[in-house]
């Protein structure tokens, strides 16, 4: 046995059962040979991406892992890792590398130094008796703490190494997790019950912590609104009495309309970080924590009230303190929110209809979105969308109704992560309905993948917003605009698609909308990848609330 073949039964061990690749790496058809589904991508930041999905969808109870080659392999696949890292995903991240004589010699590319700013842990393996103990760090560090990247590099020659017969036995790692300290716990209830207008932020930790039954009930028993973060979209039901929806970098009326009130914020699972793809909160509210990681306390906010340990254990012990200090069924509608929340709601709903029901041509993207709503049970399907405009309209408005049913992302925002994602969502989940709604200019940057959709049969739905330019640029770049057209995109999408094995469909008529979404499921059940190429306007309105 050699390095190569240890480690593809390391992996399997450590519970992996598929990998996302790209060659030349020895790895891969070891992986195989070990009963590790090899899925090739067409380029490596897809396969970091779709390795990225698959960790997010199982929350981290499955590891998505991504080989590649050393050098050129590894240096395009960073931009990929860095967006996993900017999301705080955990996954596992495997280059081959330059054999011990050739370490860190120009020009070749050496993964561990480059990589270690968007990594959470960064290692090689040196030598082939090292392969267990290497392989216990990387995951451990996956499965602990804040979530992130790691990776680990294999170079050549270890791989090719006979391992000796007396290796160290190994034992696949484990997650632990900690409650918080019972005053923490006692001061953040009594000083959100204190509050008039408290509400609850909810971030991806949430999500990771599988927290959403404990959040509802801890809502229900203060009777606290819940907005949640970009990245926590999906981690509170947005049809709940108590849902404000999310708030980004575009957001609903009700997230706007509650942060104005508000005197307490209490941050569940989420790091507070200040950026474009955060809803600012009120500087002059106090604020609360509860976060793994005690480094976010007082990172970017001031925070009054502290609490650090895993996001479900903790909303546990909030309930029970809660109980103490209210008594077992909680208080009631204090202030009417629920009435204010369903208010502001229609009023949202009021301003923003026209445009999710719009009939002209070419068709607004809202029409369509609002036709995937009606037409996809959105607790059945899994979605996400790529940067830019189809993030900022499609976010205020789907409605994310069960943990993960959809994959909220920001902060480094890479054009074309969204199909990626989408193929590791339906490895994850290959009963659901997995769509990623993307623009041209992003499928400009990923669109080829969809072959691998095709050629592993994975019956993903792609959206593409055809308008044939990129949005808001011709403000931005006048005069490059005016004389040599450089806002404008070109190309007919859907005959790309089919060229590459998908089902593809070119729609301009807003009738047409829905029957096609209906083939796009009927085909897509049967594993063959759909493109449905929409041709809208050029839409710059956007729900900036909270903002």
């Amino acid at each position: 046995m050699n390095g190569d073949q240890l480690m593809a039964k390391l992996l399997k061990e450590e519970g992996i059962e598929w990998i996302s690749c790209f060659p030349a790496q020895s790895l891969i058809d070891a992986c195989s040979s070990e009963g590790i589904r090899p899925v090739m991508c067409r380029q490596e930041r897809a396969g970091v991406n779709m390795a990225d999905a698959y960790s997010r969808i199982n929350n981290g109870n499955k590891i998505g892992v991504f080989t590649m080659q050393s050098g050129p392999g590894s240096e395009n696949a960073f931009g990929g890792v860095a967006q996993a890292f900017a999301d705080n995903v955990p996954m596992l991240v495997i280059p081959g590398g330059a054999s011990e004589g050739r370490v860190g010699v120009h020009p070749g590319f050496d993964s561990v130094p480059n990589y270690q700013h968007i990594t959470k842990w960064a290692g090689r393996i040196n030598t082939v008796r090292r392969i267990p103990e290497m392989v216990s760090r990387a995951f451990t560090h996956i499965r602990n703490g804040r979530p992130g990247p790691v990776l680990l590099e294999l170079p050549g020659d270890v791989g090719q190494s006979e391992v000796p017969s007396d290796i160290e036995n190994y034992t696949p790692s484990k997650t632990h997790k900690s409650l918080a300290a019972n005053e923490d716990v006692r001061d953040i209830v009594a000083a959100l019950l204190k509050a008039k207008n408290p509400v609850i932020n909810a971030g991806q930790g949430s999500l990771y912590a599988e927290a959403t039954e404990e959040l509802v009930e801890f809502a229900e028993l203060v009777n606290v609104p819940v907005m949640t973060t970009l990245a926590g979209k999906s981690a509170f039901p947005e049809d709940h009495e108590l849902a404000l929806g999310t708030g980004g970098n575009t957001g609903t009326l009700m997230v706007d309309r509650f942060l104005q009130a508000t005197d307490f914020v209490l941050g569940i699972g989420t790091s507070f970080a200040i950026s474009s793809f955060t809803a600012p909160m009120p500087d002059d509210a106090i604020k609360a924590q509860v976060t793994n990681t005690a480094e976010d306390l007082n990172r970017d906010y001031r925070v009054q009230y502290g609490a650090v340990g895993d996001a479900k254990l903790v909303v546990q012990q909030l309930i029970e303190e809660a109980k103490s200090q209210l008594g077992e069924h909680g208080r009631g509608d204090v202030n009417g929110v629920k009435a204010k929340i369903s208010e502001i709601k229609k009023e949202f709903m009021d301003e923003w209809g026209p445009r999710l029901t719009s009939n002209e041509t070419p068709m607004s993207p809202y029409r369509v979105f609002h036709e995937l709503m009606t037409n996809i049970d959105p607790r059945n399907a899994i979605v996400t969308h790529d940067s830019g405009y189809p993030r900022n309209q499609l976010v205020p408005f789907w409605p994310a109704l069960t943990p993960r049913s959809y994959i909220g992302w920001g902060k480094s925002t890479q054009l074309g992560y969204g199909l990626g994602l989408t193929l590791g969502a339906k490895l994850a989940a290959p009963e659901k309905h997995t769509i990623n709604v993307m623009g041209d200019a992003a499928f400009g940057m990923a669109g080829l993948d969809i072959e691998t959709a095709a050629r592993s049969g994975l019956g993903t739905i792609t959206i593409v917003l055809n308008n044939g330019v990129m949005t808001h640029y011709s403000s931005m770049l006048p005069h490059a605009t005016e004389h040599w057209k450089s806002n404008e995109l070109g190309g007919i999408y859907s005959d790309t698609a089919k060229s590459l094995g998908a089902h593809g469909e070119r729609i301009s008529d807003p009738a047409e909308i829905a029957p096609a979404i209906k083939r796009a499921v009927e085909i897509s059940n049967s594993g063959q990848p759909v493109l449905l190429e929409m041709m809208t306007k050029e839409e710059e309105n956007i729900s900036t609330y909270g903002r």
